[in-house]
Parts: C-alpha cells; sequence; structure tokens
C-alpha cells in the first residue's frame, strides 16, 4: 500500500516494495502507478519511461535519459558550477537575489536561489554545484529543496548533484574546508587521518562524513586528495595522506569505501544507496612533485617533474587504493586531474600540456591501461584565459600548455578527444557546446552524439545509484539531527586525539594537575593569502585561553608560571615566485623555505629541469635568499626559554609542511606536533588525559640542503632531523609515555631503503 505525506511542498510516496519517492507539489511531476507500484513521471508526458523506472539498474535508466537529451542538456550536465556560497554574499562571486539586488537587500531568504543559480540551472542545464560555505543546516536543507524542486520542473526532471570540498577539519576558514555551516563533526585534516596510521579511522570518518553530507544535500565529495608528497615544500603537501605510497592507498580506500558504501536498508544496489556519496580523487598521475615544491594552481608552478624516474609510484594511491576498493562500489566514481604539465611523461605524443588535456595520460593510461570509466572532471578554470598577474588566483584560468593558439571552445574540444567528461568551475554552456559543433565538422554528427552521451551516462550514473532521481529532498528535521549528532561528534574528536604525534619528551608531559601556564600572544605581520588577497597584522593568543583555564590555571607573567606552552604553526613561505625579483630584472622565481630564519638557496640547482619559452626557460633561483612571513614563531620560542628562565617549555607545532626543528628543537622540553585539530585536543595530550599514538607520516628534514637536493618525485629521501636526544624525526616516528613507539602500525609501514 502506498502511504503519500506532504512536508512544506514536498510530497512523499512511499512504496511498499520499493524507494519512497519525494516531489515538489509545485514543479509539474505527477506520480504513475503501475503494477501496483509509484514511480515519477519526470518528463511529464504520461509514459513510464526506462529512466523513470527504479527497478532497472542504473546503466540501463543512464543509457535512455542521455539518448533523450539535446545536446545542449548533455553540454550543461558536463559543467560543474563555480563555488556557491549559500546565501551569495558569503561568497566569492558576486550573488544577486529578485532580478538584481544584493542579498541584504533583496528580502531573499537564505536558503533562496540566487538569480545566477536559476540562470545557470535552467538556461544553461547545469546539474552539479560545487557549494563552499553554507549559514546553517537548516538553510542547506532548505536551498537543497529549493534547488531540486526547481530542476524538477524543468525538462526532463533531471535532479542536482551537489558537492562540496572537505569541510570537516577545524578549521573552516581555509579554501579548501571552505564551513559547514553550523556544528558538523570535526576530524583531523588528511594528514592527520593517515599520522593515525589506521585505515580503520579513514574509513569511519567517511562512513560518517557521508552521512552528513547526505543530510546537507550533498552527492559527491570532491576529496580526497590522494597525491604522493614527495616534495616537502608543496603548499598542499598537508591535505594528502602523506609521502608513503602504501600509506596512501591503505588511507585512499578506507575513505572511498566509507564515503561510497552503503549498507543494510540503505543500499539500494551493489554497495550504492541511500548513505553513499561519489568521492571524486584527486590530482591523476598525482600533484606532489611540482618543480621546486611549487604548485600548478599558478602559471610558475604549472610543470610536475620527475628526476627520479619514479612517475609509476604517484599512480599507486590510485590504481591500487582508489581504483581497487575493498567494498562493493568496487572504484571512485569520479576522478580529477591536477593542472600540471607531468614534464617528460608523455610517452606517446610527447606532449607538455595540463594532465586533463593530454590524451595519453587520461585515455591511454587511465581509460584504456587501468580500464577506468568513471568520471573524469577537470579541475577548476582549466579552459579560460591566462590572467595576466601570475601571482593572483583570480581572475584568470589554468590553461597551462593550452595558453596560446586555442580558443575556450577549442579547449573544451580538446578535452573531450582526451577523454575528460567534465568541466570544473564552468558556468557557461556555450563553449561546450561549440565544441560539439567542432567535432562535428571533424567527425560527424553520429561520432560526437555518441561521444556527448558516453560522457552523459558517466555523469547520470552517479546520479542514479544513489537514489536523487526518487528522493532528492530533504526533511530539515532530519538534517538537525543528523549533522553534527553527539555521536559523529566524539567520534571526530576522538580521531584528532589519535592523529596528534609526540616528537619530544624529556620528562615533562603528561603534566600534574594544578600547573600554571604561561602563554604567549601570536605575533603576525600583514600578509597576503595564498589566493594574492591581503591579510591583515594581528597579536593574539594562539588558542581560547577560557578552555585553557579548564585545565591549568593561566598567567601572562613568565615568572608566576610553572610551565610555558608556544603554539606556533611550519615556516609559511613563499609559493615559489615573486613579482619584486621579476621588477628587479630577476627571472621571479625564488626558494620556498621550510626554516624560520631567512633562508638563501646556496645548493638549489643552477638550471631548472622545466621551463616555458612563454615565460622563463631556466626557473633557477640558486643564490636567492627569502624570509618566512611567521618568522616571530621561532622569535617567540626562543625568548620564551629566556623567560621560563630553567622552567619547562612545551611547543605545539601545527604542521601543514614538514619543518627544520633545529632551529628551535633544543629550546623545547617537549614538543607536540598536529595537522590541524581542536584546542581542546592538544590540551587532553598535554594533561595525560589521552596518550599520544600518532606518527609522522612523512621525513622531517634535517635542514634545507636535504630539501634542495631530494628528489621532487621521490619519497623517503631526506636527510632527518635527528633531536638532542638522538631521536630521528623520519616517517612512522613518534613517542608515547614510555618512549619511541614501535607497534604493528610501525612494522606494516616500515621505510624501505631506496624508493618507496
Amino acid at each position: 500500500m502506498n502511504e503519500t505525506k506532504k512536508n512544506t511542498g514536498i510530497q512523499y510516496v512511499r512504496n511498499a516494495e520499493g524507494p519512497v519517492l519525494g516531489y515538489s507539489d509545485s514543479s509539474g511531476v505527477r506520480i504513475l502507478q503501475r503494477d501496483g507500484l509509484a514511480f515519477k513521471d519526470l518528463n511529464q508526458d504520461g509514459n513510464l519511461d526506462p529512466y523513470e523506472d527504479w527497478r532497472l539498474p542504473p546503466e540501463a535508466r543512464a543509457k535512455d535519459l542521455a539518448s533523450k537529451m539535446t545536446i545542449e542538456q548533455i553540454a550543461g550536465l558536463m559543467l560543474y558550477s563555480s563555488h556557491q556560497a549559500i546565501p551569495g554574499d558569503m561568497g566569492w562571486f558576486p550573488a544577486t537575489y529578485g532580478g538584481g539586488k544584493p542579498f541584504a537587500e533583496s528580502g531573499a531568504e537564505p536558503g533562496d536561489l540566487s538569480d545566477q543559480q536559476r540562470a545557470f540551472i535552467e538556461g544553461d542545464h547545469i546539474r552539479h554545484i560545487l557549494v563552499t560555505r553554507v549559514r546553517s543546516p537548516e538553510t542547506a536543507a532548505i536551498w537543497n529543496n529549493n534547488v531540486q524542486a526547481y530542476a524538477e520542473s524543468i525538462g526532463l526532471g533531471i535532479p542536482a548533484n551537489n558537492s562540496s570540498d572537505p569541510r570537516h577539519g577545524s578549521d573552516t576558514s581555509k579554501e579548501f574546508n571552505a564551513g559547514a555551516g553550523g556544528a558538523i563533526s570535526m576530524w583531523p585534516e588528511s594528514m592527520g587521518l593517515a599520522a593515525t596510521f589506521d585505515p580503520e579511522v579513514a574509513g569511519q570518518f567517511g562512513a560518517i562524513a557521508s552521512q552528513e553530507y547526505r543530510a546537507l544535500g550533498l552527492a559527491t565529495a570532491l576529496s580526497p586528495q590522494i597525491d604522493i608528497a614527495t616534495d616537502p615544500r608543496w603548499f598542499r603537501f598537508g591535505m594528502t595522506f602523506g609521502e608513503d605510497l602504501r600509506l596512501a592507498a591503505d588511507m585512499a580506500r578506507a575513505y572511498v569505501d566509507g564515503f561510497q558504501t552503503s549498507e543494510g536498508k540503505a543500499e539500494i544496489a551493489d554497495g550504492w544507496g541511500y548513505d553513499s556519496v561519489n568521492a571524486m580523487v584527486k590530482h591523476w598521475p598525482g600533484g606532489g612533485s611540482g618543480e621546486g615544491g611549487r604548485d600548478a594552481h599558478f602559471g610558475y608552478g604549472k610543470f610536475a617533474v620527475y628526476p627520479g624516474a619514479n612517475f609509476d609510484e604517484h599512480l599507486v594511491p590510485f590504481t591500487e587504493g582508489a581504483f581497487r576498493l575493498s567494498g562493493k562500489t568496487g572504484q571512485a566514481s569520479a576522478v580529477m586531474p591536477y593542472y600540471t604539465i607531468s614534464a617528460g611523461q608523455d610517452s606517446k605524443n610527447g606532449k607538455h600540456v595540463g594532465n586533463a588535456y593530454n590524451s595519453y595520460l587520461i585515455h591511454d593510461l587511465l581509460r584504456e591501461k587501468y580500464g577506468y570509466d568513471g568520471v573524469v572532471c577537470t579541475d577548476w578554470g582549466i579552459t579560460a584565459d591566462e590572467g595576466e598577474d601570475i601571482t593572483r588566483l583570480f581572475p584568470g584560468g589554468r590553461c597551462w600548455g593550452v595558453e596560446d593558439g586555442y580558443t575556450v571552445a577549442e579547449r573544451h574540444y580538446k578535452l573531450l578527444m582526451a577523454g575528460v567528461d567534465q568541466f570544473g568551475g564552468n558556468n557557461d554552456a556555450g563553449p561546450v557546446i561549440e565544441a560539439y559543433n567542432i567535432g562535428v565538422r571533424e567527425h560527424g554528427e553520429a561520432f560526437m552524439r555518441r561521444r556527448f552521451e558516453q560522457s552523459a551516462v558517466r555523469l547520470l550514473k552517479n546520479m542514479f545509484r544513489l537514489g536523487l532521481f526518487e528522493n532528492p529532498y530533504l526533511r530539515v528535521e532530519n538534517t538537525v539531527a543528523i549533522v553534527g549528532c553527539p555521536s559523529f561528534m566524539e567520534a571526530g574528536y576522538q580521531a584528532q586525539l589519535r592523529s596528534i604525534v609526540l616528537l619530544k619528551n624529556e620528562a615533562v608531559l603528561p603534566l600534574a594537575p594544578n600547573k600554571t601556564v604561561y602563554i604567549p600572544k601570536r605575533r603576525l605581520p600583514a600578509d597576503t593569502d595564498w589566493m594574492g588577497m591581503p591579510v591583515p597584522s594581528s597579536e593574539e593568543y594562539p588558542v581560547n585561553i577560557d578552555l585553557v583555564r579548564k585545565y591549568f590555571e593561566f598567567t601572562d607573567q613568565p615568572e608566576e608560571a610553572d610551565f610555558a606552552l608556544v603554539c606556533i604553526e611550519s615556516p609559511r613561505s613563499t609559493k615559489g615566485y615573486s613579482k619584486a625579483d621579476a621588477e628587479a630584472g630577476g627571472n621571479g622565481y625564488v626558494p620556498i623555505s621550510l626554516q624560520y630564519e631567512p633562508y638563501t638557496a646556496v645548493h638549489a640547482r643552477e638550471t631548472s629541469l622545466a621551463g616555458d619559452p612563454r615565460d622563463v626557460l631556466n626557473r633557477a633561483y640558486k643564490g636567492k635568499t627569502v624570509t618566512v612571513s611567521n618568522a616571530g614563531d621561532l622569535e617567540a620560542v626562543i625568548e620564551t626559554r629566556k623567560r621560563m628562565a630553567g622552567k619547562p617549555v612545551i611547543v605545539s607545532i601545527l604542521l601543514s609542511n614538514p619543518a627544520v626543528v633545529a632551529e628551535f628543537e633544543r629550546e623545547a622540553d617537549a614538543i607536540v606536533a598536529h595537522f590541524g585539530v581542536q584546542d581542546q585536543a592538544v590540551l587532553d595530550i598535554l594533561s595525560g588525559a589521552f596518550e599520544p599514538q600518532g606518527l609522522l607520516p612523512f621525513q622531517m628534514p634535517a635542514n634545507m640542503k636535504t630539501v634542495e637536493e631530494q628528489y621532487e618525485d621521490v619519497p623517503h629521501d631526506m636527510e632527518v632531523y635527528a633531536d638532542s636526544a638522538g631521536r630521528a624525526y623520519d616517517f612512522a616516528y613518534g613517542l608515547n609515555w614510555s618512549g619511541v613507539i614501535k607497534d604493528a602500525r610501525t612494522a606494516k609501514y616500515a621505510k624501505r631503503e631506496g624508493k618507496a
């Protein structure tokens, strides 16, 4: 017997044997009854089409729907929206409401669609939307329902596949962790998950995060980032699972299994279902070997290099991890190539183009050799023309290798021919339609129609498998109950505790109760962020003092304290390029430093491995000097040591990258390292409420000489720092209260000699 309920404009129909159907009572969609079962008439033609029949497998439904779609509709399906904030006054890109008014003046509700969203959903047929900041879980649910009702009312009734970058970290101000909106469980960053050396933790995270994603209306995760972090200077180093290919592969497999697997009543078929979230792993074929540690978001960092001939090992987290799952879903449903030009790796065509443009890397290697038939989506903005200022992320695209001689439409066509299905950060269907017409002229209409439908089927399968066509709607009360519920919060917090690494402990930790702590304020000068936007100077306590008082007595006078806690971060260096150097007649290229003191690149290469005749052929920076923006962190440790007059000094360091700890290690009696956790987690370690068990998922360099001399593509190839007690800060090193940790984890992931 079917049951119908109404909830704020959404009708629900429950099949006695089958899925609950949800539809908007304003969309025009009605229910068809066939064989005693209910189906949604999505195209409103009165017939039960195969794509509307939930009894059929996703492949058959996707092929039927793709055959019915116009080229314009498929072109829109291939687009992935630019970053969308909910409401639009919280984002990078301007949004208007009610016909051109700013949100604050429009009278719109936070969950309403912006003018731009309405335009790209209807006019450009976009169904893949990247969501960044949202005001609250309630707002997310309401906005999702509004998006789905609007999409359902148009054409074939194809729902929206909303997605998100990672949003479960403790610092929601980061671009790649752009804010959950309200309470959501907080977990370690990816490097912190790796520091547990326990893939089950990554799997647990995925299983919980996927439930929260679905409760927020999110069906695709633009994660995990499984590049092997083989160059310690890369600014996305801390967003990976570290430098070891075996650990990264195991973490990737568990993470994706956790996100994609539905069990019990939530499973629809083959492990997919209502708790499943598509995982888009990134970045094929690995983005962690940028020359000099530079990053390919910027033209000066476009080249990945392989001086150690270690390209194949960068594929392992994909081929042995994300593409070889333990669960029934089999493989990650989507993959994103990075911006980089993988120098010298196109053994077939010899092309030096961005990875997504490279037909050898996408078609021959990914599709043919490794048999991957999921969605391939470009990174954001690779089809737009390059901007004039190479130090700024916006405006401008990242069309590396095809900057000259190609129109925007021709770039889309080149990507299609390489095997790409989807274009990240593009809201305009026009160039995709033009790319189709280019293909028709070259190959004929039948060929291009097949090529478009091929991508459409891949994209649609990821929606059918999750049940979005049956019910994409949310009940707000369920969203509130699920997102950030106590059990999820506790699981995330326990993972945070397990991720913290104790590097040094000279019989200081754990601290006895009722101790008095001195914490110096942290001073940071004015700076620019990674997008080139200004960041004001600051002077403030680096931890929540009210929280500290729950553990210890607090004083701002060192002479009154029993111990000091100095909170610092790994060195914040340049990204490897200086406009000032270029304007002074240099090539613009400068070192990336992992030390706090001014660094001169005495041991750098004389000649770079990669260069660009459009820019600079020799990108070497030997002999140049840089100073990190947080050099005051080192000063704070040294000054605190003096002021404490022999009393214990504890350093808590947030490691976004490895650091040359030789500069301060002897000034500290204990060093606690973490990769992004709540203040409370560090305090629980210091107070002995939790015994540390984290392990370093990378090497800590002895000095900058070894950083310069290591190969960008090879892991475990640095001279590691040995502290004043003779302990080497190597991969898989960490202390507990008894000393150096030796357990099943260290035995399993023990570093191998030579290549990893």
